[in-house]
């Protein structure tokens, strides 16, 4: 039924780094979300005013709370499509993310009424009638739930969507919900034993927990988190097909949302190559990013020299310190300046977050390998930390 709809709703489906592609997945799984939740909640209201159940009453202002959710991560796609202009540059991408901040925000409200209520219930609680229509609407609302789940978790995947991710969380948490609500139910028919109050307190933590998770997911890219790793190897692999290019470093991602990705480099070149075909290959990759990742690049170009024996025999040595000091460290940008009487040993060192050691000491330490090497070598030494995503 979802590659149906899908072939209906969303042309050209594969090209989902297309903002127009992306909306349009956007609205297709905020379309089905209202519908789908506007039923379970009429069906669940029905039914726990049937049988007294503030579970199950809970249960369907839940799935109506999670209907004004896929109603605001529909416009929230519809806005984050929509075009740059003079105040906003960059599109308004990260519009999504707000969205799915704000359904966060209101599962983790409903989570907080929820228990208010359920601890309530414990202390005064009511008979449950609990009919066989009443179990019905229940099993049909987790397996309704289980569907939007599995939808929303594979099209978020599909197109990178924090916000369908955050809302397969919710659907799945309510799956386990409901399904607490329908072991209540079924105790209080066949035994008598009423504990619909605690079952709805175990609903309010899972809807509270989902609500948290959720939250992560999106605030964690408008604060700006790593870059995803497979998205850096995939750069470094497309750039690796151009011979000119001896390496990359330096790699900042600024992620302005979904489709609006700014990427900018280091590219290491031979310093005694034609700079005309150097720059013409560094275009190509700038265009390649473009058309296969839907990223904007901008590449900066450091020679370096390849045929220079002492400098190639030195960095070798140099290497071999550093991977003495960490395996963890990498270098970039090696080459040496002579003076009279002494030689610059000049590179730039990344280490890794919360090494053990301070900059300083990294640099110190380093600096007194380089001058055992010879006394004649003196180490400049730039440390650099791995750029996250912005």
């Amino acid at each position: 039924m979802l590659r149906f709809l899908i072939k209906i709703a969303v042309p050209n489906a594969e090209e989902v780094t297309k903002p127009e592609v992306r909306q349009a997945y956007g609205v297709l799984c905020g379309l089905l979300g209202i519908g789908l939740n506007v039923l379970l909640f009429i069906g669940k209201f029905i039914a726990g005013m049937v049988s007294h159940s503030i579970a199950i009453t809970a249960d369907a202002f839940n799935n109506l709370s999670d209907a004004g959710s896929s109603f605001v991560t529909l416009i929230g796609f519809r806005l984050s499509g929509s075009k740059p202009d003079s105040e906003h540059p960059f599109g308004h991408g990260r519009i999504e993310y707000l969205s799915g901040l704000f359904v966060a925000m209101m599962i983790l409200l409903m989570a907080v009424e929820l228990l208010k209520t359920s601890v309530s219930k414990i202390f005064h609680p009511e008979q449950i009638e609990s009919s066989w229509l009443v179990v019905g609407i229940l099993v049909a609302s987790i397996f309704v739930k289980l569907y939007m789940s599995y939808y929303n978790r594979v099209i978020g995947k599909r197109i990178s969507s924090a916000a369908m991710q955050a809302t397969a969380a919710d659907s799945l948490s309510d799956t386990v919900a409901t399904t607490v609500v329908l072991i209540s139910t079924l105790i209080a028919r066949f035994t008598g034993i009423y504990i619909d109050g605690y079952c709805g307190v175990l609903v309010g933590i899972f809807i509270f927990i989902a609500g948290i998770n959720a939250a992560k997911d999106t605030i964690n890219p408008l604060l700006g988190q790593a870059p995803n790793p497979e998205f850096i190897e995939e750069i470094r692999s497309l750039v690796s097909q151009y011979k000119e290019i001896k390496g990359i470093h330096d790699m900042v991602v600024h992620d302005y949302g979904p489709g609006r990705v700014m990427v900018s480099f280091h590219a290491e070149v031979s310093a005694n190559g034609n700079i005309c075909v150097i720059h013409d290959a560094i275009d190509q990759v700038e265009n390649m990013l473009r058309e296969k990742l839907g990223c904007h690049a901008v590449i900066h170009m450091d020679p370096i020299y390849t045929d220079d024996p002492e400098t190639m025999a030195l960095k070798e040595q140099v290497l071999g310190l550093i991977k003495e000091l960490e395996e963890g460290i990498s270098m970039h940008d090696f080459r040496l300046v002579k003076r009279p009487g002494y030689t610059n040993v000049m590179f730039d060192v990344v280490v890794p977050y919360h090494f053990y050691l301070s900059d300083d000491e990294v640099e110190e330490w380093l600096k007194d390998a380089v001058r055992r090497i010879d006394e004649r070598y003196y180490a400049v030494i730039h440390v650099d930390k791995e750029f996250s995503l912005d």
